[in-house]
């Protein structure tokens, strides 16, 4: 109720920003939680990872890769606080995430709203930012929570104490929190964090990936040298100097001693750019601007870097770095990308923010340190007149000495990742409204009645407790393949025939509106004759009658209790586990949880991985039913009116499209597959279609593919197969289960 209350004073406060710098108003929808369309999920699974401003971004591009490569086809979402944090990500993180937006404020509802959106299964905030409606909704839905690179600088560190009695509960929200350095770990403990969920976990900037420098931009004349004055500062406290001011009079009084001298001056917040600008002209100082020029040949002998997200890759070309933000008190910024280069770095007396950092350089006297403006000039100067291979040597050894970070952070996540089991709700009005509705549901579905009917063969059935789709047609499939003489008894949902019932050989030709689109693909893979009708009972009887199965798999029964069977295998979508936590309407489940206890075995589909928080679930509700995992995995694209398979996608753009009940499952396996479609339109399921959207390529899937009548010649489907784990003992399984003894 207070965070809601603050309401008009956080618009203010953004008013108060805009009018400053008009680019804030197109940040407020974001932040108050509107996100785009496209990044609205039909399924969990996806990661959220929060890097506030510009160093969080920097240390977090091998994080993304990382999780990108570990987990393959799961959409990575990243937001930042900053304008400047933005646009850098929007650069350097772009090709790995599938979306980047501005972070929600605390409140609440608009917490809710974004993660309802995302539906993310873990959540990774980078240091800093402790924001107590985030951690408690992320919590309530069952998410994961992580805190990597965790860092409380000396300037909060007594706001936080102050507030003790509020962040120790807080801190208990998070799963896991990685800190820097043990002295951090040691006061997140004093803030109350428990201390099983506090570990070292190394700093991320350790990690950094050098970037390649700018060979076209910088061309200096031979004998050159090059002084780069990275992320400089204004004043933070009454007594501190402006860096520009620092380095510009430097400048000033070396040029005419050193000829050879060029600098190259980098504010660190954009807003200082024009005001650079200005000093340098009011002290009568040539220079060009980066954003004007596309080639800097030293005439000029100044650049003014007024870009963002160049400047880590220019560090190799520098002779001499000084580091902003160490003469004002600002507590300093990463001195890792320059010692990745070999380069001697000049810092000031603050370094805050990076203590250890900065406290085992000047253990390993890997830079040169000042004490106050006055004493950069000669700092400068003893650089220049040096040979400072030494200094560098020592340097790029404190770089490489620690890192790691990175992999034990992705070891952590997947723990987490693997151990959540998030359930998003609707929003509040919405479950009130359809709660009834849900318990109606509840006592209908106990009103089922018993099995009326048995046949002379094992009795398989595949089927799940949610509605929606969990990969049950390709199943049946790879059980019909590996299983003697089956049959597969479906209903045939949607299916359009006057006759009961249809009894199909392996590969029979017929329609897909006599069979439905589940069934055709039944047909056409040619592994076992097919019984259609919505009496399976008869259906099965006469299937026996004529082809004498030994094993008939029922597709789609486990509600279906008129047909006894031999064994239930029940599928546990990865990407859903829980049917939206609720029955229909409210939710999306056809059965309580409570009837997963007729289950035979499990089999948790589309899991990137193992996991045991589902596992867990399950085992409350069924002890004794075996957990497998199945994935899905490409075969390769199908020309859609040939038949023939291509190697290779023709160009042009693209529109993906399907009428599957869990679009997100085709969306992610494109996504493995390194295609980004221009446009992605997701059908209800079974769409029959009447038109196809328009495109140079257009890509479906196989069910799809038999809901469309006349394909176009540009028109091309996935084809996929399924990989089961621990496959024989699954089959095994159900060899003891369902088949009779001779």
């Amino acid at each position: 109720m207070a965070a809601t209350l603050a309401l008009p004073f956080i618009l203010l406060y953004f008013a108060g920003r805009a009018l400053r710098n008009p680019a804030y108003w197109s940040t407020l929808g974001e932040r108050l939680g509107f996100l785009p369309r496209s990044f609205r999920q039909t399924a969990g699974g996806a990661i959220w990872l929060h890097a506030v401003s510009v160093g969080e971004v920097l240390s977090s591009v091998a994080l993304l890769r990382r999780l990108q490569a570990e987990f393959p086809g799961v959409p990575l979402f990243v937001s930042t606080t900053t304008l400047a944090g933005r646009a850098l990500a929007n650069e350097k993180l772009a090709h790995l995430a599938a979306g980047i937006f501005y972070a929600p404020v605390d409140l609440v509802f608009v917490v809710r709203r974004v993660l309802r959106t995302l539906r993310p299964w873990l959540v990774v905030v980078a240091e800093t930012e402790i924001w107590p409606n985030l951690f408690r909704e992320v919590r309530r839905a069952g998410s994961g929570l992580v805190i990597v690179n965790g860092r409380i600088s000396d300037r909060a560190a007594p706001r936080y104490r102050a507030w003790r009695w509020f962040f120790r509960h807080v801190l208990r929200w998070p799963d896991t929190i990685l800190t820097q350095t043990e002295a951090i770990r040691q006061l997140y403990l004093d803030l109350g964090a428990p201390e099983e969920r506090v570990r070292v976990g190394g700093n991320l900037k350790y990690d950094f990936e050098p970037k390649a420098p700018n060979a076209a931009l910088v061309r200096l004349p031979p004998g050159a040298k090059l002084w780069i004055a990275a992320s400089t500062m204004p004043p933070a406290l009454e007594g501190d100097p402006d860096e520009d001011d620092v380095v510009i009079e430097t400048f000033r009084q070396l040029a005419a001693s050193h000829p050879e001298l060029r600098l190259m001056l980098a504010p660190r917040r954009p807003e200082r750019f024009d005001r650079a600008a200005g000093k340098l002209e009011a002290a009568g100082i040539a220079y060009v601007r980066r954003s004007r020029t596309a080639e800097w040949t030293g005439e000029p002998r100044v650049l003014l870097l007024d870009t963002i997200g160049e400047l880590s890759g220019l560090f190799a070309l520098a002779d001499v770095v000084f580091m902003g933000g160490t003469l004002a008190s600002r507590g300093g910024h990463n001195i890792l990308e320059p010692a990745f280069f070999a380069r001697p770095v000049i810092i000031g007396p603050h370094m805050e923010n990076f203590r250890a950092i900065a406290g085992e350089f000047r253990a390993r006297q890997a830079c040169l340190e000042i004490r106050d403006p006055g004493e950069l000039a000669g700092a400068v100067r003893s650089l220049l007149e040096s040979d400072t291979r030494e200094l560098g040597r020592r340097a790029l050894e404190c770089a490489q000495a620690n890192r790691g970070a990175t992999g034990r952070a992705i070891e952590e996540i997947a723990r987490v990742y693997a151990d959540s089991v998030p359930v998003f709700r609707p929003p509040l009005p919405v479950a009130a409204l359809l709660w009834p509705l849900a318990r109606l549901w509840a006592a209908g579905s106990r009103l089922r009645p018993g099995p009326r009917g048995r046949l002379g063969a094992g009795v398989l059935s595949v089927g799940n407790l949610s509605m929606g789709g969990t990969g049950k047609t390709p199943f049946v499939l790879w059980l019909a393949a590996r299983l003697p003489k089956p049959a597969i008894l479906t209903r045939g949902y949607r299916r359009r025939s006057r006759e009961k019932i249809l009894l199909l050989g392996p590969g029979a030709q017929a329609s897909p509106r006599d069979t439905g689109d589940e069934a055709q693909i039944f047909l056409r893979a040619g592994v076992a004759p097919v019984g259609i009708g919505a009496d399976r009972v008869a259906a099965g009887r006469m299937l026996e009658r004529r082809y004498r199965p030994e094993i008939v798999i029922l597709d789609d029964g486990f509600q279906h209790t008129r047909l006894a069977r031999d064994a239930d295998i029940v599928l546990i979508d990865a990407l859903d586990p829980l049917g939206g936590g609720d029955l229909f309407p409210l939710g999306r489940l056809r059965e309580p949880l409570e009837a997963l206890s007729r289950a035979t075995a499990f089999v948790v589909t589309r899991a990137p991985r193992r996991m045991p928080g589902i596992e867990r679930v399950l085992r409350r509700y069924n002890a004794r039913a075996p957990v497998f995992y199945s994935r899905v995995s490409p075969d390769g694209w199908i020309e859609a009116r040939t038949g023939r398979p291509v190697a290779q996608l023709p160009p042009g753009k693209v529109a993906a499209f399907c009428g599957l009940a869990n679009p997100a499952s085709f969306w992610r396996t494109l996504a493995q597959l390194e295609i980004r479609p221009d446009n992605c339109i997701a059908y209800r399921d079974h769409h029959r279609y009447g038109s196809l959207p328009r495109a140079d390529v257009l890509l479906t899937t196989e069910k799809d593919l038999m809901n469309i009548p006349d394909p176009p010649p540009n028109l091309y489907w996935l084809k996929i197969h399924i990989e089961v784990e621990d496959a024989e003992r699954l089959l095994a399984l159900i060899r003891q289960s369902c088949f009779k003894p001779a």
